[in-house]
């Protein structure tokens, strides 16, 4: 701003009374509500992905102990992902009514429960419905926390709170895959159970725990956060009030009616078809290149992950720096979908396969932070709720497909390759949609640096 030293003196005592603070000050708020929030949230998420995708590393000895094939695993591991889609929207619209601390807890106590549970297993059809039940009380936890971080952060921070959010998928197996492969190696025939057995007790005690926390200390709104002072307070309410009311659409329809939450949906499912392929299935493919032991399979699937949390990182950081999120997603899933191509292709020896696929998961997840940023630049208040669990339900549909044709794969073609690649065009064909949707209006967006001009 090219002002007057008098007009600027007015300008920053107005910007003051309206709720603005020092940039310093600003900046260590925005970090105490980071830390206050985004950790639950994240360790939340990688709890979900634990308790999604144990069921791949379980797969190792679960198969021949209930005599199913690749097939009926692949089909129940889809089952998942019915329950959840059904779900997926009335949980989000309870969570704006109830409050995130209720909700968020039942969600994370009803899945740890089922999760556990499922050591109980002796057959299919018991194996059928527990992935089915799991899938009904996990729905809404992914959407109804993109929509709690919005109630907190603003949009011009988003892209990098939603990135740290979402570390929680890679971070699940960066995590939970040397911790199963442990389990399953040391602890079966412990006390009669099979390892795959101590493997879903064990994964369903977090996210327990988790939900007790939130029930107990994760604050209900701005107001009821006696950690924050009442400055802080005021100024986060007018920076997001101004934000709410500045675009967007609030009505519930809204959440069903605009077609650019269907793309984002699509967008996000095309993602999600490669994604669950390596989540579910890379320890198989492990196999298949003839490494068999489980702690082995376990320690070389976090390269793909540790890929992840620092592409979604980057990414995520500089989505917000440059105020843009379409070509922060069409690239990395470009790249993406032709890594996940390649990474099918039957005469690669296991290090290229390894790379391919490390190369595939970091680009696909790298993209979810800008994508998912998306919704909140024309969706507000319970449209905004509801458009997210629509969103996420519709991607969702490819957890179903992409488990289940893997498995047909598997059983009856013997290779993944055919599966791998249309799913590879699925990705990078979905990834032009983004540009249908909209880019962050740059007028809507708080400035630092000129308001430091």
């Amino acid at each position: 701003m090219n002002l007057n030293a008098a007009a600027r003196k007015s300008s920053c005592e107005s910007e003051k009374r309206d709720g603005y603070l020092d940039p310093v000050v600003e900046n260590n708020l925005h970090r105490k509500v980071f830390l206050r929030i985004v950790p639950f949230l994240t360790m939340g998420f990688l709890a979900a992905y634990i308790d999604r995708v144990n069921v791949g590393f379980a797969k190792l000895q679960m198969l021949d102990a209930l005599h199913i094939g690749n097939f009926a695993f692949g089909f129940g591991a889809g089952l998942f992902f019915l329950g959840y889609i059904f779900c997926e929207v009335p949980s989000n619209i309870i969570l704006q009514r109830v409050g995130a601390h209720v909700w968020l807890a039942r969600i994370l106590v009803t899945w740890g429960l089922v999760s556990a549970l499922s050591c109980l297993i002796n057959n299919v059809w018991l194996y059928y419905v527990s992935r089915l039940v799991l899938g009904v009380a996990e729905a809404g936890f992914m959407p109804g926390a993109l929509y709690y971080l919005s109630q907190w952060i603003p949009e011009s921070r988003r892209g990098r709170a939603t990135a740290l959010f979402m570390i929680g998928i890679p971070m699940s197996s960066v995590v939970g895959a040397p911790l199963s492969g442990w389990i399953l190696t040391h602890l079966n025939g412990t006390k009669g159970f099979d390892g795959w057995r101590w493997l879903f007790l064990i994964e369903g005690i977090p996210p327990i725990l988790l939900g007790v926390w939130a029930w107990l200390f994760l604050p209900r709104s701005l107001h009821s956060a006696n950690w924050l002072s009442s400055e802080e307070k005021r100024y986060l309410a007018f920076s997001l009030h101004n934000e709410a009311h500045g675009h967007g659409r609030s009505e519930l329809l809204a959440a069903f009616t605009d077609i650019r939450v269907w793309m984002i949906g699509l967008v996000d499912g095309a993602i999600l078809l490669g994604l669950y392929t390596v989540a579910f299935w890379f320890p198989s493919f492990l196999r298949q290149h003839g490494i068999s032991a489980f702690q082995e399979i376990g320690l070389i699937t976090i390269i793909p992950n540790l890929a992840a949390v620092v592409s979604m990182i980057l990414i995520g950081r500089s989505s917000d720096r440059h105020a843009e999120r379409r070509w922060h997603v069409f690239v990395p899933v470009l790249i993406g979908g032709l890594a996940l191509g390649i990474s099918g292709y039957i005469h690669l020896g296991s290090l290229e396969m390894v790379f391919f696929i490390a190369l595939a998961n970091a680009c696909l997840l790298g993209a979810l932070p800008a994508l998912w940023s998306l919704p909140a630049t024309f969706l507000r208040g319970p449209a905004a709720a509801a458009g997210l669990a629509v969103a996420c339900s519709c991607a969702n549909i490819a957890g179903f497909f992409s488990t289940s044709l893997m498995g047909f794969a598997l059983q009856h073609l013997h290779s993944p390759a055919i599966v791998m690649w249309l799913f590879a065009g699925c990705a990078m064909l979905s990834s032009f949609l983004v540009f249908a949707v909209g880019a962050i209006p740059q007028q809507e967006r708080v400035s630092e640096l000129e308001w430091r001009d």
